[in-house]
């Protein structure tokens, strides 16, 4: 292709970093589609307007979900991306692939759109980028007879995603991938025909470092944990201290944002008030071989959590602060279905479930799960000064009156 057709993405291939530029052009060699994307690109950046219409009713038989239809705006003039339709793929837990699966997308893809992937989608998915309104049947059938199944869109279930878990981290506290593979498969009817207000994500991180950004991205998000004391190395403690390579003092002990932890430099020993410990995992990040999580291990279960759209970024809240799971999780898929429902049943149009708990109060979501309200619920100190009861909480007396 030459350089002249596109000289303002042209400036984004220099420099030290990839350039998605590079690799679209060595798409468009082969693909008419690839070769359009970019004229159309061009024409974006020189009159700073979006140039694609995105929705209708395209899809596969029997799924609501999994296919975003995008049409360019000229498509007389740019007829490649005419029809430029998305796939989402649902993705293995913990991102695990191999080399033959991986070929296996990619000779689909070469063959039915346009071979332009995303590895992986803010979604977690395999996006695949673009194809025909003709070939999205003939692609779903390809990657079905293959193993692989669409990925969540729309008003559904989103494809759960977790981090690796157990599979490659020792931090992990309990077995991600396997409660993501079980959920993803018990829920494949909230997954492929959109039945709510909006969204619901759920994401799974093995330990309190959050690798997959559970907290601030899932409406239910399962962040690993332990509820005895961290596990302190006294040995690898004075090895840190000899080698002189971590300032304990400084780069562990006084970022402590509790400061549960105490150092006797004389000793060389580290001291915890464990009471106080709020699992931030700071001090087992810089001292991994010296500290580690509790062994009674489980996860915390938080609500909410969800990207600026109607009410703007919010940070899930807790609702269960230690989980033990256990296969087949029939008390968690429980939980969440009655979450699911009063949340389908009484949020408005495009509400995320944190921004309808926000709207209605955490003492009412409580009250319709049954939950009994505990301190790691808090977020921020009261604002007022008043304390309410649900009416059937006041003790009465047989005249009708409050019992003193």
């Amino acid at each position: 292709m030459p350089e002249s057709e596109t000289p303002l993405l042209d400036e984004l291939e220099k420099g030290p970093w990839p350039s998605f530029v590079k690799e679209i052009k060595k798409a468009a060699a082969k693909k008419p589609a690839a070769r359009d994307l970019l004229r159309q690109l061009e024409a974006s950046y020189r009159e700073k307007l979006g140039l694609w219409k995105h929705g209708g009713i395209v899809g596969v038989r029997s799924y609501g979900g999994g296919v975003i239809g995008r049409y360019s705006q000229r498509p007389e003039e740019y007829p490649g991306v005419r029809d430029f339709h998305t796939l989402r793929v649902n993705h293995p837990s913990g991102w695990f692939y191999t080399s033959k699966a991986l070929r296996t997308i990619c000779d689909i893809w070469d063959k039915r759109g346009s071979g332009l992937t995303n590895m992986h989608g803010s979604t977690g998915d395999i996006i695949l980028l673009g194809t025909t309104t003709d070939q999205l049947q003939p692609t779903f059938n390809d990657l079905s007879d293959n193993g692989f199944d669409l990925g969540g869109s729309g008003s559904a279930l989103r494809t759960p995603s977790c981090c690796c878990g157990m599979a490659r981290c020792e931090w992990a506290c309990f077995d991600t991938m396997a409660m993501c593979y079980d959920l993803t498969m018990d829920f494949q009817d909230e997954l492929h025909r959109p039945p709510w207000p909006y969204k619901f994500k759920f994401k799974f991180s093995g330990c309190p470092n959050d690798c997959v950004a559970a907290i601030a991205r899932s409406d239910l998000s399962f962040i690993g944990t332990w509820r005895d004391d961290i596990q302190i190395d006294a040995a690898a403690v004075k090895e840190y201290a000899d080698k002189g390579k971590v300032d304990i003092q400084s780069e562990v002990i006084d970022m402590c944002p509790t400061a549960c932890m105490s150092y006797d430099a004389d000793a060389k020993k580290i001291s915890i008030d464990n009471a106080n410990c709020t699992r931030c995992m700071h001090c087992i990040n810089v001292m991994p071989k010296a500290l580690a999580p509790g062994k009674d291990r489980g996860a915390t279960i938080l609500i909410g959590g969800k990207a600026p759209i109607l009410e703007g970024a919010m940070m899930s809240s807790v609702i269960i602060p230690f989980y033990k799971p256990k296969a087949p999780y029939d008390d968690l898929k429980e939980l969440i279905r009655k979450i699911q429902d009063w949340w389908d049943e009484n949020a408005r149009f495009r509400e995320r479930i944190g921004e309808f708990i926000k709207r209605v109060g955490l003492r009412v979501f409580l009250k319709e799960m049954g939950l009994q309200p505990v301190p790691q619920m808090i977020k921020e100190p009261r604002a007022n000064p008043y304390v309410f009861w649900w009416p059937e909480e006041v003790p009465r007396g047989g005249n009708g009156k409050k019992e003193v």
